[in-house]
């Protein structure tokens, strides 16, 4: 918890990017691939909100890209955010389904 509020801090009003990319691979050989950037600005937010943030929060955060949950508490950390919301989770959702529609791997 310690080195989650140390990286907190660092990015407190300040932008960051968060890079992400993934590949889909069949029989060996990569089928499909994508990457995308979300760009993520922190807001000026003051030592006491960020203890109180940890708190309610508590050790889920160490699981979380960045030691914040966008989808829950840690959309208050922010103050923009670009780029599209499951790139930000980990995972870029929207483009895989489509890749998986296209191929018929699921129902379109």
């Amino acid at each position: 918890m310690k080195a989650a509020r140390t990286h907190l801090t660092k990015l407190r009003g300040k932008r960051h990017r968060l890079v992400n990319g993934l590949a889909i691979v069949h029989d060996g050989a990569t089928v499909w691939t994508h990457s995308a950037v979300a760009s993520l600005e922190m807001r000026l937010f003051s030592d006491a909100y960020l203890d109180a943030y940890l708190e309610q929060s508590g050790k889920k955060i160490l699981g979380s890209v960045g030691a914040y949950l966008l989808e829950a508490e840690g959309a208050q950390l922010f103050q923009t955010i670009e780029g599209d919301y499951f790139t930000i989770l980990g995972l870029p959702l929207l483009p895989v389904l489509a890749f998986l529609r296209d191929q018929q791997v699921i129902q379109s």
